[in-house]
């Protein structure tokens, strides 16, 4: 295996590990500060801008290794077909064959880390996403929470204010309800004084008229 393929292959064991690490079943807060570390570290910015450029020169050698597969193919059932009823070359037929081989080994290596670096890619933009999603959850959980007890405490101080307006209504009322006695009591009680000035002024009267006769 050429350098390029061995690097290519080391690349692809990353991305699988990479990828267990993402869906592995880990904490909640474990997994939100990885996935902030991950997207907001300048570091792991630069190390995926590489690794873009690195995937750009992968396709390029998957384009190269799937051409080498369809000719070495072409090749080999073109030679199975001119050797019929001639008797077969060992070493030309391993050799073709060792050629199919490398050439498919080629092409599912690199057609393979083209298609982890999507799945991780997606996986990982999808995870972010929800991380966010249940912040802003608990942010408006929280939220409406705090707006409960105030309403709750506003609820609470306003029914203290109509229990105290009705506890005054109510003095009020008493107070109109004696005032009202008070004056009832007041008008029988200058009306009765009246009736007995009347009285009095009356005696005196015959008797004023008793003594001049």
């Amino acid at each position: 295996m050429t350098i390029y393929y061995s690097l290519t292959f080391m690349l692809l064991a990353a991305e699988m590990v990479t990828f267990c690490i993402l869906v592995a079943p880990l904490p909640y807060s474990i997994k939100k500060r990885l996935f902030h570390f991950l997207s907001e570290s300048k570091i792991v910015a630069k190390v995926a801008y590489g690794l873009k450029i690195s995937f750009i020169f992968i396709g390029i050698l998957f384009v190269d290794a799937v051409q080498r597969m369809f000719r070495v193919t072409a090749e080999a059932d073109l030679a199975k077909n001119n050797k019929q009823g001639v008797v077969q070359d060992i070493r030309t037929d391993t050799g073709l064959a060792a050629r199919k081989f490398y050439a498919q080994r080629n092409t599912y290596l690199t057609g393979f880390c083209l298609f982890l670096s999507l799945v991780l890619a997606r996986t990982f933009y999808i995870i972010l996403e929800l991380i966010r999603t249940q912040e802003e959850y608990a942010k408006l959980k929280k939220a409406t929470t705090a707006g409960s007890r105030a309403d709750g405490a506003q609820s609470q101080d306003q029914a203290k204010e109509i229990a105290s307006l009705k506890k005054q209504l109510e003095e009020a009322t008493s107070k109109t309800r004696d005032y009202d006695i008070l004056k009832k009591q007041a008008a029988q009680n200058n009306a009765e004084y009246d009736r007995l000035a009347t009285e009095l002024i009356e005696l005196q009267g015959i008797k004023s008229n008793k003594r001049d006769d």
